[in-house]
């Protein structure tokens, strides 16, 4: 008799209620095992099977025989959604194409082998994106998202407090980058890089993640900005304590930096599959792992008001360096308002981006044109 490996419940339930947020769609028993295996590793079909009954209809509603959504998920989150692996593109401008899907069930399809660098900026924390929170972000609530007031006329961009996440939001964090980067890893070519946006507060776990999942540590890209997080006294003994700062004033971004293994030495892998290093900004020059930039300009917000929009200054130098030989198909699997695709139209590269919300990806399609042709 075979003996099913077990799992701590809290782990498959949280599996369970993030793979059907993230399906954009009512998702039946086995694609949510497939989903919930994605995150844990290989997990017993009896326990998903018996989270999902016994927290029905309090957690989880039941369409039909086996078909499962989230309660409280807006009507545009269980809406039937394109297979973006399988589809046309949705959205398609010059040499960039977006689809609309949870990039995990995209890359699930992507063929093997086809995909030459990411550079991408996903949510930080997930909590902070998930529909809960997104609807308090644009109702202007807050949540967890920090909505700081205006100084001199000037609307400073929301951020979210990743000081409030709790120690299962951090595991769950760990689960996600773990479950992406294994899924990733095939789809790319040999020494193909990957750069992914973090926050000083949690790009260890998502360096750790991504290194047990099997890509290789190239060091971090530090973007140079100053933010809104940190620096604060004390709350509500700001009098009091009003020479002490709680935690160091941000004046940087860490975006960590990957590769799949390289086949061979660097220039066999160039040859090859046009991957393995960085292009350099001038023949003598090379690319460099620290990059000043400025915040996202008013004129760019106005374009695309993402609250995590990056600026197409710096997206540029990275996306740039990200093929070495300017071949090749540049990702973004969690594109949002499509700025990493408009910062590869802008240096002429093919790109693809991938956005499950349906509100993000309506902003793209429309901010693309315009981010590929602004002066930055």
């Amino acid at each position: 008799m075979s003996i099913e490996p077990r799992c701590p419940p809290g782990r498959v339930r949280d599996a369970i209620v993030q793979t059907l947020e993230t399906g954009a769609r009512p998702l039946s028993v086995p694609e949510i095992q497939e989903g919930v295996s994605r995150l844990l590793g290989q997990t017993p079909g009896s326990s998903i099977r018996s989270y999902l009954r016994l927290n029905t209809p309090n957690l989880f509603i039941r369409h039909e025989r086996g078909v499962y959504t989230v309660r409280g998920l807006p009507p545009a989150a269980v809406a039937p959604a394109p297979q973006p692996g399988k589809a046309t593109p949705a959205f398609e401008f010059g040499k960039a194409r977006l689809y609309r899907g949870d990039c995990l069930n995209w890359l699930a399809h992507r063929d093997d082998n086809s995909i030459h660098g990411v550079v991408t900026d996903p949510p930080y924390g997930l909590h902070e994106y998930t529909p809960e929170q997104q609807k308090k972000l644009r109702a202007g609530r807050g949540g967890v998202w920090r909505i700081p007031p205006s100084f001199d006329g000037h609307v400073r961009a929301p951020l979210p407090r990743f000081t409030t996440l709790t120690t299962e939001q951090l595991l769950f964090v760990r689960t996600f980058f773990l479950a992406w980067g294994r899924t990733l890893i095939p789809k790319l070519v040999p020494g193909a890089n990957v750069v992914v946006a973090s926050n000083p507060l949690l790009s260890h776990i998502v360096s750790n993640a991504l290194a047990e999942a099997g890509l290789e540590r190239r060091g971090e890209i530090i973007r140079l900005t100053m933010t809104m997080r940190g620096g604060d006294r004390p709350k509500a003994a700001h009098t009091e304590f009003a020479d002490v700062s709680v935690m160091p004033r941000s004046m940087w971004e860490p975006w960590v930096v990957f590769r799949r293994p390289i086949e061979g030495r660097v220039q066999d892998n160039l040859r090859r599959w046009w991957t393995g290093g960085f292009r350099r900004p001038s023949a003598d020059r090379p690319f460099g792992d620290v990059i000043a930039s400025a915040p996202t300009r008013p004129a760019e917000r106005k374009i695309a008001p993402h609250p995590s929009l990056k600026p197409q200054a710096f997206l540029r130098q990275v996306v740039r360096a990200v093929l070495p030989l300017s071949k090749g198909v540049v990702l973004d699997p969690f594109a949002g308002a499509g700025s990493t695709l408009a910062a590869a139209e802008a240096v002429g590269y093919e790109s693809i981006g991938v956005e499950k919300d349906e509100q993000y990806y309506s902003l793209a399609c429309r901010a693309i044109p315009a981010l590929a042709r602004f002066n930055p």
